[in-house]
């Protein structure tokens, strides 16, 4: 295995100029030229769909409040409010029939049976059409059969993703997202329902190769630029869907309209470009040089031909599969000690996205605003993050961003009752900060991993980090015992994971590595800097 992995590594090792010609070509394409002004729309909607796709499940099977029906008495009008005042709870109702099986508001109150039918505030809705009265289980089974659903998708995908191109994987998952979604809009079973949704959110998520796409399209300085504005689109699709789902409230209807669009990605096969970073790695030369002569031509700048043969081709061998690559990077210390850190901040930050999302729902006041106010909260940090992660790299603002929301939402978990306006102001900034994390970790995980297995080991981190998704949900059953208990936890997360993520490599002023060899590289210039600097202190 050494020796395989050894005779690889010198197979695809670059020399200086060869690594650093496709940045100087990428260099010559301003951030907001003519090519990138007409490729980024196509990754920002691939990333507005995919907001749709994440959380729709809010309001799609949202709560409704219903309370027990009494049948017995509904042909008689001055019993039906007098019996519904009568109800213990949502799930139990006194037995109001008499010995003879009439109703009478005089039997005995020392009965209590469980429901069996409810009447709904709202009777078009989700938990009433599949009645679901007092199996809230089956509503919340929803969101985690999706984060679920999801992480599969990720572990599946993203090999494939690797080996098809981000391309075709694009199209693929935009599709199925769209197509799963408009059937779960004419569904009639709830099982069939949940079944839809496992298989949208397993084959449906376009977002992780659209931000490889991305990142590998761009130079390592533009890189910065370029992710945070991919997150936006998804703070603004959210602000929308938040909008939509308020102006269109029959749950089906609002599934066509946010899934509709999805259709578009069938367009995405005649006009995106694929990553040159992945044609080059697969020995598609010309393919690559293709793609760099047309950016050149609707950017008006000139690249000589000389300049495109400097390009090399990684000389991969088709015998290498993907196992053989994945036990190539896990054989290295430094890549597996590096991804288990990269799997805890994915966790942490998952869990802090959703759980903080989840529970702004629960907020007092009109849960449409509030979801829109916490994904507006995402905005001016994606937009913020720019700045941030350009002048201050990755590392620095990961840990600062997990330090601020474990010590913001610590605050808000100990704010008595009785000061909204103080407990909403520190769970807004907690979700701004977290949205700082969310951003940091996404792009500083593409840049720590070789080429060959990036959008593997970025998938593989992500799928991983589901878990904070799945048990997100969970955290509003703790509500009972303490209302604090959530944002304790969060917070509780939040400052371990900074502490782990101190441990780890600043990748802002390194090329994206190709091999395992330069991606153990990663930073050690920046840190025998630092230990210079340090030395020279003494």
């Amino acid at each position: 295995m050494q020796e395989n992995r050894q005779t690889f590594l010198e197979r695809t090792k670059p020399t200086q100029d060869e690594e650093m010609a496709l940045e100087n070509i990428l260099a010559k394409f301003r951030p907001l030229g003519p090519y990138y002004v007409r490729f980024m729309p196509f990754l920002m909607f691939a990333c507005f769909t995919n907001g749709f796709y994440c959380m729709n499940y809010v309001f799609a099977v949202g709560m409704v409040d219903y309370s027990c029906k009494y049948p017995e008495c509904m042909n008689t009008t001055s019993m039906s409010a007098t019996a519904l005042n009568l109800t213990q709870d949502t799930c139990h109702k006194y037995q109001l029939r008499d010995d003879n099986g009439i109703c009478s508001v005089n039997c005995s109150l020392s009965i209590v049976e469980d429901c069996e039918e409810w009447e709904y505030d709202d009777p078009t809705s989700f938990v009433a059409e599949f009645q679901l009265g007092c199996q809230d289980w089956k509503r919340a089974l929803v969101g985690t059969v999706h984060s679920f659903g999801y992480m599969l998708g990720l572990l599946f995908l993203g090999p494939i993703s690797d080996k098809i191109g981000r391309k075709k994987m694009i199209v693929f998952t935009g599709v199925m997202g769209g197509v799963m979604g408009l059937a779960r809009s004419v569904t009639v079973s709830y099982w069939t329902y949940v079944a839809f949704e496992l298989v949208e959110a397993f084959s449906g998520d376009t977002y992780s190769p659209n931000y490889m796409l991305g990142v590998e399209m761009v130079t390592k300085e533009n890189r910065a630029l370029f992710a945070p504005l991919m997150i936006a689109s998804m703070s603004i699709s959210g602000i929308i869907m938040a909008f939509v789902a308020w102006l269109v409230p029959y749950w089906r209807h609002f599934l066509r309209v946010i899934y509709t669009p999805a259709l578009i990605f069938i367009l995405y096969a005649f006009f995106l470009d694929e990553s040159v970073r992945w044609l080059l790695i697969k020995g598609r030369k010309k393919e690559a040089k293709s793609i760099l002569r047309k950016a050149a031509k609707i950017s008006r700048v000139r690249i000589e031909e000389t300049t495109l043969d400097k390009i090399e081709c990684e000389k991969g061998d088709g015998s290498v599969n993907l196992i053989s690559l994945l036990k190539m990077t896990f054989s290295s210390k430094t890549l597996f000690l590096r991804f288990l850190a990269c799997a805890c901040a994915w966790i942490t930050a998952t869990f802090n996205k959703y759980g903080l999302m989840i529970n702004a729902v629960s907020l007092e006041g009109n849960k449409y605003v509030n979801y829109a106010l916490t994904s507006f909260a995402d905005l001016p940090a994606s937009l913020l993050l720019i700045v941030i992660l350009i002048r201050f790299k990755r590392k620095k603002p990961l840990i600062f961003s997990f330090l601020m929301t474990g010590f913001f939402c610590v605050a808000q978990s100990f704010v008595p009752r009785g000061y909204p306006i103080i407990s909403t102001s520190l769970f807004f900034v907690g979700k701004f900060t977290a949205a700082l994390s969310t951003g940091t970790v996404y792009l500083y995980t593409t840049e720590l991993f070789p080429t060959y297995t990036r959008n593997t080991m970025h998938a593989l981190c992500s799928s991983i980090g589901r878990f904070g998704a799945i048990l997100a949900p969970q955290t509003t059953l703790l509500i009972r015992y303490w209302k604090g208990f959530p944002s304790l936890i969060i917070g509780g997360l939040s400052l371990t994971t900074a502490l782990i993520v101190m441990m780890m490599p600043d990748t802002a002023e390194d090329v994206l590595p190709d091999t395992v060899q330069q991606a153990e590289a990663l930073g050690a210039r920046h840190m025998k800097e630092d230990r210079n600097v340090s030395e020279s202190l003494l």
